[in-house]
C-alpha cells in the first residue's frame, strides 16, 4: 500500500509540474482503487498539505459500483460543498445546483437578472477556485434531478431548498423560474412578463416536433435519473403516451414537484430488475425506448426503436431556447426508423 501512495504522490507531482494552471485536482476513486483499499480521502488531505496554497486536492468516488453514472457529479459536488465559504449574514443569494452548458447558464443568468434576482451563483462554478458561499441566507434551486446528496450537504450548511419542477421544456422552465421568483419575493406577473417572449419562441420551435411525437408510446429504462422530468415534458408538452418510467432510484424530496405532474396510474418502477423490465418492454412494444448504450443495439435487433439516455445528459436541453432541441432528440430515432422502413 505504501508503494501505491508513493506512486500516487509521484504522478500528482508530475502532473502539477506539467500543468501549473491547475487550481483544483480531484482524485477519483474507481473499482480498482476500492478493491485494493487505497484511501483517496486520506491521500487528498496529505497531498493538499504538501501542495498547500498551490492547488486544492479533493477526492470522491466515481466507481462503477454506484447505481448510475450521473452519481459521479453528485459525489464530486458533495466534495466541493465541504470547501465552500460561509455566507455572510444578510447576504441573501440564489444558488443554482447542477452542471449546465455555458450557453444555458448565460440564458438563465439573463432571465434571473430581468426578474430582479441577484446575486445568482452556480454550483459548480465555471472556475473551481471561485466557489460560491453558502449559509442560512442561501436559497437553493436544483437544475439537475440527480444531486440529492449534494442538496443534502448544502441543506446541512443552512441553505433552503426551493421545491420546483426541473427546467426542461416550456412548462418546466416557467415553473422553475416562478418557484425561484416566489421564494425571492418577485410577483408572478413579473415572471409571466419576463418569460413571455422566450416561451413564445420555444412554442414555435416545439410545434413541429409535437406533430411527430404526439400519440407515440414511450418507455424509459432506468439509467440517468432524468427519466421523470423528461417523461413529464414528453407527455404534457409533446403529447406522447408514457408506458413505463423506470428510474434507478427515486429521491422523493428532489422529485416531489415533478411527481405531482405525472398521472396517478402511471407505471413507475424503481431499481434495476433488468429481466422483468425487459419482459415488460417486449410485451409493451412501445414506439420508442430510452435506455443505456449497452441495451440499445440488442433492442434495435429485436425491432425496437431506441434512444441513448446518455445523450440527454451531455446535450444542452435545459431552458426555453433548448425546448425544441430536446424534443428533436426524441423525434430523431423515430424519423430514422421511418426512413429505414421498407
Amino acid at each position: 500500500m505504501a508503494d501505491c501512495n508513493e506512486e500516487l504522490d509521484r504522478v500528482v507531482g508530475e502532473l502539477l509540474a506539467r500543468r501549473p494552471d491547475i487550481g483544483t485536482l480531484f482524485l477519483v476513486g474507481s473499482c480498482p482503487s476500492e478493491v485494493i483499499k487505497l484511501d483517496l480521502d486520506t491521500a487528498a488531505e496529505r497531498l493538499s498539505a504538501v501542495h498547500q496554497g498551490r492547488v486544492r486536492i479533493l477526492a470522491y468516488t466515481g466507481s462503477g459500483i454506484e447505481t448510475t453514472f450521473t452519481q459521479g457529479e453528485d459525489t464530486c459536488l458533495t466534495a466541493l460543498v465541504r470547501k465552500m465559504p460561509e455566507a455572510s449574514a444578510g447576504e441573501r443569494s440564489l444558488l443554482v445546483l447542477g452542471s449546465l452548458p455555458d450557453v444555458v447558464e448565460d440564458q438563465f443568468g439573463r432571465l434571473f437578472t430581468e426578474l430582479g434576482i441577484a446575486p445568482v451563483r452556480f454550483l459548480p462554478p465555471r472556475r473551481a477556485a471561485e466557489l460560491p458561499s453558502v449559509g442560512p441566507v442561501t436559497l437553493l434551486i436544483a437544475a439537475q434531478p440527480f444531486l440529492g446528496d449534494t442538496a443534502a450537504a448544502l441543506l446541512a450548511r443552512g441553505a433552503t431548498l426551493i421545491e420546483a419542477p426541473y427546467p426542461f421544456g416550456i412548462e418546466g422552465t416557467r415553473a422553475w423560474l416562478a418557484a425561484a421568483a416566489a421564494a425571492w419575493g418577485v410577483p408572478g406577473e413579473r415572471v409571466e412578463a419576463v418569460a413571455a417572449a422566450p416561451a413564445a419562441r420555444a412554442e414555435r420551435g416545439l410545434a413541429r416536433y409535437r406533430e411527430q411525437l404526439a400519440g407515440k408510446r414511450i418507455s424509459f429504462l432506468p439509467d440517468s435519473q432524468l427519466e421523470i422530468p423528461l417523461g413529464r415534458f414528453l407527455r404534457r408538452e409533446c403529447g406522447m403516451q408514457l408506458v413505463e418510467l423506470g428510474v434507478p432510484s427515486l429521491d422523493r424530496r428532489m422529485m416531489a414537484a415533478e411527481l405531482r405532474l405525472l398521472p396517478e396510474d402511471l407505471r413507475l418502477s424503481e431499481g434495476q430488475d433488468l429481466e422483468r423490465q425487459l419482459d415488460r418492454l417486449r410485451a409493451d412494444r412501445p414506439d420508442l425506448t430510452v435506455c443505456g448504450l449497452g441495451l440499445a443495439n440488442p433492442l434495435e435487433a429485436e425491432g425496437l426503436t431506441t434512444k441513448w439516455s446518455i445523450e440527454l445528459v451531455f446535450t444542452p436541453v435545459h431552458g426555453f431556447d433548448q425546448a425544441a432541441d430536446l424534443a428533436e432528440l426524441f423525434a430523431r430515432p423515430l424519423n430514422r426508423r421511418q426512413r429505414l422502413a421498407f
